[in-house]
């Protein structure tokens, strides 16, 4: 099964506004995703009180894992998002 491992670069972890943006990305996508930290069963990406339940700081490594016809693609944007300092990013922006 395909994952990406990958370090939390938000400022306040995956708690409220980035939690909320993963959430969405990952139920958007076309196939099933999970989220685990060290030491805890994976839980579903898409679902808000799965990922706090991980308490997940900035600097935590997460491991996200799919399976299914572009699970890779559906990781590497889903990993990135996760890099990223989602805290800094107000009222974001599509291009």
């Amino acid at each position: 099964m395909p994952s990406r491992t990958v370090t939390v670069g938000s400022r306040t972890g995956l708690h409220a506004r980035p939690a909320a943006l993963f959430v969405a990305a990952a139920g958007s996508a076309p196939l099933p995703v999970k989220i685990n930290v060290a030491g805890r069963k994976p839980v579903p990406a898409n679902s808000m009180l799965s990922v706090l339940s991980l308490g997940a700081k900035c600097g935590t490594e997460v491991t996200i894992t799919a399976e299914g016809d572009g699970a890779d693609v559906v990781l590497d944007d889903l990993a990135a998002l996760l890099a990223r300092d989602l805290d800094a990013e107000e009222g974001g922006s599509d291009g």
